[in-house]
């Protein structure tokens, strides 16, 4: 077995809980890897060393939990500082057998989190759009719903049309994945769409609810918290735009 160990771990986090979830901005001397308490796989890979890919549990010795991060947002999912000091791995652990594949598995994984959090974002969508439309049905103004008003209408229907658009893009990226077709670009372009679209869903939705949309008793203030973290996870709407770019040209 080979030891391998990390030089330098600089403002990493890693969401511990019901996902997996890792931010890095690191310098690494062999190995970069970790798994959540719960045993959910979390990996890595940097192309400079070959892309080797590994595990290490939680508990290893080298391995530490630091202090719990408070969000924003997506409060059902507790994220912690994660830190590796000389951290032994053994080759049992390692997730790539063939030295250099590493960076290929990390593209395909990092598709597959991006339709996932493209679908992610439907779910946010479609729940902030079914309490605007619900509000909108209820909320009376001069003697009639607010529904009535073209002003409200316009607002629901662009809501509507970008959540059946992002359910299209992602369904098909996801065809693609099962399949076995090409879907690097496709992914990005899914998760790009999706989440920018429930972004603003989220904000058109606050506004049908105008000072309700801002009160912590309704769910549109959590909606728009949550759809935050969609624009993150899985690689910024920046990052995204050049990864399709790149797929275009090649």
């Amino acid at each position: 077995m080979n030891r391998s160990t990390i030089d330098l771990w600089v403002g990493i986090f890693v969401a511990l809980g019901l996902g997996a979830i890792l931010f890095l901005s690191l310098k690494v001397g062999n190995l970069l890897t970790t798994t959540n308490q719960e045993g959910y796989r979390l990996e890595a890979s940097v192309a400079n060393i070959g892309g080797l890919k590994v595990r290490a549990p939680v508990k290893s010795a080298g391995v530490t939990v630091g202090r719990a991060i408070e969000k924003m947002g997506v409060w059902a999912l507790p994220t912690s500082e994660l830190a590796f000091a000389d951290c032994f791995v053994p080759d049992s652990h390692r997730l790539s057998r063939v030295e250099g594949d590493g960076e290929e598995h990390l593209k395909k994984t990092l598709a597959e989190i991006r339709i996932i959090t493209g679908a992610m974002a439907l779910g946010v969508s479609r729940a902030a759009l079914d309490e605007a439309t619900r509000y909108a049905g209820e909320r009376q103004q001069f003697g009639k719903p607010i529904n009535r008003f073209q002003a409200i209408q316009s607002k629901l229907a662009e809501m509507a049309t970008d959540h059946e658009a992002a359910v299209h893009i992602v369904r098909y990226a996801a065809w693609c994945r099962d399949t076995g077709a090409p879907h690097h670009k496709e992914a990005a372009m899914a998760k790009l769409f999706a989440t920018e679209a429930a972004a603003r869903i989220c904000d058109q939705a606050a506004r049908v609810l105008a000072s309700y949309g801002y009160a912590m008793e309704f769910p549109v203030q959590r909606y728009l918290r949550d759809v935050r973290f969609t624009l993150i996870g899985g690689g910024t709407s920046e990052i995204l735009k050049l990864i399709i770019a790149k797929e275009m040209t090649r």
